[in-house]
């Protein structure tokens, strides 16, 4: 499809896409555990180290196809990769919904991880349609919209699993098939076949993008300390629906809203108080503050 001009309808259809991914992931938080028990015929102890393998594979189809997609975009074009990424989207959430077995839970992540890993391609879109001047204000607009999926997922996902573990898959797949709908019927374009480039499997490689960090030595000890908070904290998401459950007999609903009040917060800090805090301690002490935060945070877990 030749490139034309995206007009507002592309940035929007791009937020949309962003949210209904994150929506997507909080949805089935909730009621994760209890099709995992019901798959497996065990336990919540047993389920949880299926719960955590999940979100490994999820994550782990994200390291690697990321770069691929991002590729892929600068190959084919952003349009194709993108409603190709919601196709697949789509397609996941009802064979998870109808999954008969656990190993269909493991296929369905990861369709949805390789799917789900067009951040790349969405930031390369918001680049060509935005201009300079607008643009660090419209990606910050993509994480204020990741929050806000992530903060309205697990609220409706918690409400619709009192109605059965499985409603909240065909819930997503619902969202995803209505935007993929807008986006085949609006969504533009946006670069030309002159800009493009052929794909090249040293630039789809994840492992090659850390080799650049030897040639700055503060980047890397920002990145140790980031991995070893981001370890501990993507720990809580794997256990939190498992333990609360065991622990509280906590409900789908209340699983739930407890994500969304944590999402909340993610909101608030990260699109007011960081703007406020960080100009007037510094960004080492906010960083520092933040670590004791996570760790106390952690303790009371």
């Amino acid at each position: 499809m030749a490139a034309r001009k995206p007009g507002k309808n592309a940035l929007f259809f791009i937020l949309v896409t962003i949210v209904i991914d994150a929506m997507g992931i909080g949805l089935i938080i909730p009621v994760l555990p209890k099709l995992v028990t019901g798959l497996i015929d065990s336990g919540l102890s047993d389920a949880a180290i299926y719960g955590g393998a999940l979100l490994s594979i999820y994550a782990l189809m994200q390291f690697f196809f990321a770069p691929v997609m991002g590729n892929l975009s600068d190959h084919y074009g952003r349009r194709p990769i993108l409603l190709f990424s919601l196709a697949a989207l789509g397609f996941d959430y009802i064979l998870m919904g109808f999954a008969p077995t656990i190993a269909w839970l493991f296929l369905g992540r990861t369709i949805s991880g390789i799917a789900g890993a067009t951040h790349s391609t969405g930031n390369a879109y918001i680049a060509d349609v935005t201009k300079p001047e607008n643009r660090a204000r419209n990606f910050g607009f993509l994480g204020a919209a990741w929050g806000l999926g992530f903060t309205l997922g697990p609220a409706i996902g918690g409400l619709l699993g009192t109605y059965g573990a499985r409603v909240p898959f065909f819930v997503a797949a619902g969202l995803v098939s209505i935007n993929l709908l807008y986006g085949f019927f609006v969504l533009p374009e946006t670069l030309a076949k002159e800009k493009r480039r052929p794909f090249s499997l040293a630039r789809a490689n994840p492992i090659g993008a850390f080799s650049s960090l030897r040639h700055y030595p503060v980047v890397i000890g920002l990145f140790v300390a980031v991995l070893f908070y981001q370890i501990a904290h993507d720990a809580n998401p794997s256990t939190w629906n498992y333990f609360t459950y065991e622990q509280f007999q906590w409900t789908e609903r209340q699983v739930g809203l407890s994500i969304t009040f944590v999402g909340m917060m993610v909101m608030i800090v990260q699109g007011g108080l960081v703007g406020i805090v960080i100009p007037r301690i510094g960004e080492a002490r906010a960083i520092f503050f933040g670590l004791i935060m996570g760790a106390i945070g952690f303790l009371g877990f």
